[in-house]
């Protein structure tokens, strides 16, 4: 590939980004071919008619999950990982991990050898998608769930193991533990820099988005040492960082009579299980969400539920170097190769994708013409039976009526 394809990134941060340019796609295993060819049709499209032709992606395919395995032997070869970094940009569908067994999540894996280190999931009501909520018109959040510590390190031992014999030896004859010897053991590390580093660039998302607050999600009142330092630095940093444009609950009562002064940014911390309930009786109340990564799980994809399901839920893996945009369901192998699931989480992501690399204008037109085709009610089975008067269309036609409704 000629060096003048690719994306480079600057020490700031910024992208430069060529009119013609390279990206990496992984189409994903299951579903992932179907839902990959629907969304390369709508992300080509969209960019071919917001800047009539004079853009155009190259789409370079990479190895990996089942494919991988079968061209290489492996399931993530280090070739695909490094072409991620090589070309900053990335997209891939959904990757298969056996539960309780064989490899761990590619998924994970990826995050963690590319340091994507934020994951972000942006969760806003699409009109006339089907939602259990009354209001879910009110739901515009962004989580930015930390991705490379917490349980998901994936450091552990199985019940009954030589390894974990010594670990709960340790635990109970040197730090006075109290473990039933048959215990399966798992460690959950935390760290002040990865905690500050995902706080950081969520009151950075606020800033440049508008939003009003970063909320803290944390179970501190518990796990006082990892996720009440998680909420202890996220404060640290946003007053070592952000301490021009942010204030604390606390001095928004004190100091502002509880009124929020324009150019101020409001740091708040809820604990997990009280924002669970918050953010479906209150959801104005939250813009940005900060998270270590298993609470940042669940609550993910419990929004996406709110605003009708992670058929529509896109979602992004951002590092210093390099971000992979991604589906944030599962391989749904059981619909396989049957034309038939919803594209709508890896299309948005596409558009995340877009935005990311400041094609605006091809991003929101994505995003508006989505809404366009399921306003005219020819959507995929998952949606069509909640619409009344829906028409029930196959994966493909709903990436071709996306399209249809990119056009005046």
């Amino acid at each position: 590939m000629q060096h003048s394809n690719i994306i480079t990134k600057n020490n700031d941060g910024s992208l430069n980004v060529p009119e013609v340019v390279t990206l990496p796609f992984i189409e994903g295993d299951g579903t992932g071919p179907d839902i990959w060819r629907a969304a390369r049709l709508v992300i080509d499209g969209a960019v071919k008619i917001a800047y009539n032709g004079s853009r155009k992606i190259h789409w370079m395919e990479l190895p990996a999950g089942e494919k991988g395995y079968a061209q290489t032997g492996d399931y993530l070869p280090q070739s695909a990982l490094d072409a991620i970094k090589h070309h900053v940009v990335a997209i891939k569908g959904p990757l298969t991990t056996p539960v309780g067994k064989g490899i761990r999540s590619l998924n994970v894996s990826i995050r963690q050898k590319l340091d994507l280190f934020a994951c972000v999931r942006p969760v806003k009501y699409i009109d006339s998608v089907p939602s259990p909520m009354k209001h879910p018109e009110k739901i515009d959040m962004v989580i930015f769930r930390e991705n490379t510590e917490d349980v998901y390190a994936g450091i552990e031992w199985e019940a009954n193991s030589d390894d974990a014999r010594r670990v709960i030896g340790f635990l109970t004859g040197q730090m006075g533990a109290l473990i039933p010897a048959d215990a399966g053991i798992g460690i959950k590390p935390m760290s002040e820099k990865n905690s500050k580093r995902l706080v950081a660039s969520a009151i950075t998302h606020a800033i440049n988005n508008g939003y009003p607050s970063v909320t803290l999600m944390h179970k501190g009142n518990i796990m006082k040492f990892t996720e009440g330092a998680f909420s202890k630095w996220g404060y640290e940093v946003a007053r070592e960082r952000f301490g021009n444009v942010t204030i604390t609950e606390a001095e928004l009562h004190d100091a502002y009579a509880g009124k929020q002064p324009e150019g101020k940014i409001v740091i708040k911390d809820r604990i997990a299980d009280m924002l669970f309930q918050q953010v479906l009786l209150r959801p104005e109340d939250f813009g940005v969400i900060a998270t270590p990564n298993l609470n940042g799980d669940y609550i993910s994809d419990a929004l996406a539920a709110q605003v009708g399901g992670l058929g529509m839920a896109p979602g992004a893996n951002i590092g210093d170097e390099c971000a992979v945009f991604e589906a944030t369901h599962g391989t749904a192998p059981k619909y396989a190769g049957l034309d038939k699931v919803n594209p709508g989480s890896l299309i948005l992501s596409g558009a995340m994708m877009l935005d990311y690399m400041a094609w605006k204008e091809a991003a929101m037109l994505i995003r508006v013409s989505i809404q366009r085709a399921i306003q005219s009610k020819t959507v995929t089975y998952d949606l069509a039976r909640q619409i009344m008067g829906a028409t029930e269309i196959a994966c493909s036609a709903f990436g071709r009526a996306i399209v249809h409704h990119m056009t005046p």
